[in-house]
């Protein structure tokens, strides 16, 4: 039976955009169904949680963005999302388990929305701090295990699916980069995968509030 990938909207589910694209780029054979963050009573009612993502394995449903990714890896072991090599490995699960657990000032500041830029905004103090620590990751991942490929681990990997959000984030306002944070922010955006995403998300007319910022704003295409 073929697995099942339950998402959010495609302009705003940062969580649904990881798993994903991981089997968008792989090109996995996982059935996309697609869910609205504004009917909420209806994701629970039918999952447990009340939350997506969630990968529908058989009897199984595996939710959390990083379980997701883990349980594709392992099922489909030739897209080797961790790195083989040891060092690289613990490294890519340390900064994936950071994106996962950090960066609330951002994430609050600055919510993804694939359709919108925002010119002029301006980010605080704390989501600035953030943008640093993610260029730090960024640089240190690209520097120590980036040869073979212009990912954080020189092929794409679950640490990828992890930041890609972030990218997109990135996208939609005014955020100064350092060089290899642009380089790598630029791979991420012409990844074919990632393409199709937003142009998917670009299709969706539904508004969801709660992630919608302030400021005025211009289409992006």
């Amino acid at each position: 039976m073929k697995m099942k990938l339950v998402i959010g909207n495609q302009n705003y589910s940062t969580w649904s955009m990881r798993p994903w694209l991981f089997i968008a780029y792989h090109g996995l054979e996982v059935e996309i169904e697609k869910l609205s963050l504004n009917n909420l009573p209806i994701i629970r009612k039918r999952f447990a949680h009340g939350k997506v993502p969630v990968l529908i394995d058989g009897s199984l449903e595996i939710w959390d963005s990083m379980a997701i990714l883990e349980h594709l890896s392992e099922t489909y072991p030739d897209t080797a999302g961790w790195p083989q090599e040891a060092n690289a490995r613990a490294v890519a699960r340390s900064v994936s388990a950071e994106m996962h657990s950090s960066f609330q000032a951002l994430r609050s500041e600055l919510p993804m929305n694939c359709r919108k830029y925002f010119p002029g905004y301006q980010l605080g103090k704390a989501a600035l701090q953030d943008v640093k620590r993610i260029q730090q990751v960024w640089n240190s991942c690209r520097e120590q295990f980036g040869v073979g490929g212009p990912w954080l681990f020189g092929r794409f990997g679950i640490a990828d699916s992890m930041y890609a959000p972030v990218v997109m984030r990135f996208r939609s306002a005014d955020v100064k980069l350092d060089s290899v944070s642009q380089a790598y922010c630029q791979t991420m955006r012409e990844c074919t995968a990632v393409k199709k995403w937003l142009a998917e998300a670009s299709s969706e007319t539904e508004i969801v509030d709660m992630d919608e910022l302030d400021h005025p704003s211009v289409a992006l295409s």
